[in-house]
């Protein structure tokens, strides 16, 4: 099978680690994955904050890259949900895109028909699902079940897990204290599990949380959930090659 990566812009610019293991993970379930290098911002930020006109030149771009290809994975749920709920205002050719666009983890669990993918990850972990995931696109318990399914993964669960960590995209930009307040609740119930990991399936709530766990040398990390199900026995995850 083969694939198109759509890798994000803040995966590109911020988190590659995250790109990287995404790919190595889909490579080693056999999937063969292309990365069309048209691709660039999807417009969520532009279209969230009510600028249509300049989101419409980033979609019809995105559409453009991804033209041909029948799966279309990405490793954010808030990327996934601006194509699959919102391109359809922007014309048929954009609309058709959002049924070929894939969530990592609904593509591993819906596409692939797998949740263990043959991981290796013995760290404590507690899993943030976030708000594009749960609402927009209903990832479910898809993530929990390919973390569950991760040799020597002790998997906790997450008090108040479903409630907004803060970061909302252009939220945490207009409502600065609002959106520290809930990154701060949020990183609150993350402790008090006890993990070494708060994982997550889009790096912009990683992004937000672990700004605030490191201003707070809080003793544990985030972590994207690809970088986990990268992870093997033969080529564990490291500290020093996850940033």
């Amino acid at each position: 099978m083969r694939v198109a990566l759509f890798v994000t812009c803040l995966n590109d610019a911020v988190f590659p680690a995250t790109a990287v293991a995404t790919v190595r993970l889909l490579e080693r379930l056999g999937v063969q994955v292309d990365f069309p290098a048209a691709q660039t911002c999807c417009g969520q930020p532009q279209f969230n904050t009510g600028y249509r006109a300049l989101t419409a030149p980033l979609v019809r771009r995105t559409v453009g890259a991804f033209e041909g290809y029948e799966h279309v994975v990405t490793p954010s749920g808030s990327c996934a949900a601006m194509v699959r709920a919102h391109y359809g205002r922007f014309g048929p050719d954009a609309a058709e895109l959002g049924p070929r666009t894939h969530e990592l983890t609904e593509f591993l669990v819906d596409v692939l028909g797998v949740t263990d993918v043959g991981a290796y990850f013995p760290h404590k972990v507690t899993y943030h699902p976030s708000c594009h995931g749960l609402r927009l696109l209903g990832l479910g318990d898809r993530p929990r079940r390919l973390l569950r399914a991760v040799k020597g993964l002790e998997l906790v669960e997450l008090p108040g897990a479903e409630e907004c960590c803060g970061f909302g995209g252009t939220f945490a930009v207009k409502n600065p204290d609002v959106s520290a307040a809930m990154g701060a609740d949020k990183v609150r119930s993350a402790v008090s599990t006890g993990a070494e990991v708060l994982c997550g399936a889009d790096s912009s709530c990683l992004m937000h949380l672990g700004g605030m766990l490191r201003r707070q040398a809080a003793p544990l990390r985030e972590l994207h959930l690809a970088e986990i199900l990268a992870s093997t026995e033969e080529e564990p995850w490291r500290e020093e090659s996850g940033r």
